[in-house]
C-alpha cells in the first residue's frame, strides 16, 4: 500500500477520467498547466483556485464527443492536486456538469431537473506497474448507468434541436 501511495505521488500511476462539461471543446488534445492553490473558506470548507503561488498542476484534456453546447472529454492527470480537474476545466471556461463548488450553478439546477443528480466526473482508467511483479496493471470502468443514460438524453435532445 505504501509503495502504491509513493507511485501515485511520484506520477507513476496513469489516471484518466471522463467528464461532461458545458461548452464546445474544440481541440482534440490540450495541455492545461496552471498552478493550483488550496485555501479555506471561513466555514472551514476547502477550496482551490488557479494561482501563480500554487503548486504546479498538469492536466491533458482529450475530446471524446462534442455537441452544440456540451462536450464529453477525457482528462489525464499528470499531477494529482486537490480538485485539479474541476478547477482546471472551470478556469478554462468549461465547468463540469453538476459541480456544486466550481460549476455553473444555474445550469446545475436545470441539469438536476433533466435527471443529472450528481457531478459528471468518472474515474475511467487506472494503469500502473505492479509493485512486486512489475507487471503492467490496467483497470477500466465504464460510465455508470445514470451517467450513460444522461449522455444518451443529451444526444437525443441535440438530435431533436439540431437534426
Amino acid at each position: 500500500l505504501t509503495v502504491l501511495h509513493d507511485m501515485m505521488r511520484d506520477g507513476k500511476v496513469q489516471k484518466r477520467y471522463l467528464t461532461l462539461v458545458a461548452g464546445r471543446w474544440l481541440n482534440a488534445q490540450q495541455h492545461i498547466k496552471q498552478p493550483l492553490l488550496k485555501y479555506l473558506l471561513e466555514n472551514g470548507e476547502r477550496r482551490v483556485s488557479v494561482n501563480r503561488e500554487g503548486k504546479p498542476a498538469h492536466s491533458i484534456v482529450r475530446l471524446v464527443r462534442r455537441w452544440q453546447g456540451y462536450s464529453l472529454v477525457e482528462v489525464e492527470l499528470k499531477t494529482g492536486r486537490t480538485h485539479q480537474i474541476r478547477v482546471h476545466l472551470s478556469h478554462s471556461g468549461f465547468p463540469l456538469f453538476g459541480d456544486d463548488k466550481y460549476g455553473d450553478f444555474a445550469l446545475n439546477k436545470q441539469l438536476e431537473r433533466d435527471g443529472l443528480k450528481r457531478m459528471f466526473l468518472h474515474a475511467a482508467k487506472l494503469a500502473f506497474r505492479h509493485p512486486l511483479t512489475d507487471r503492467e496493471i490496467e483497470l477500466e470502468s465504464p460510465l455508470p448507468a445514470e451517467l450513460e443514460a444522461f449522455v444518451v438524453s443529451v444526444e437525443q435532445n441535440e438530435e431533436r434541436e439540431y437534426g
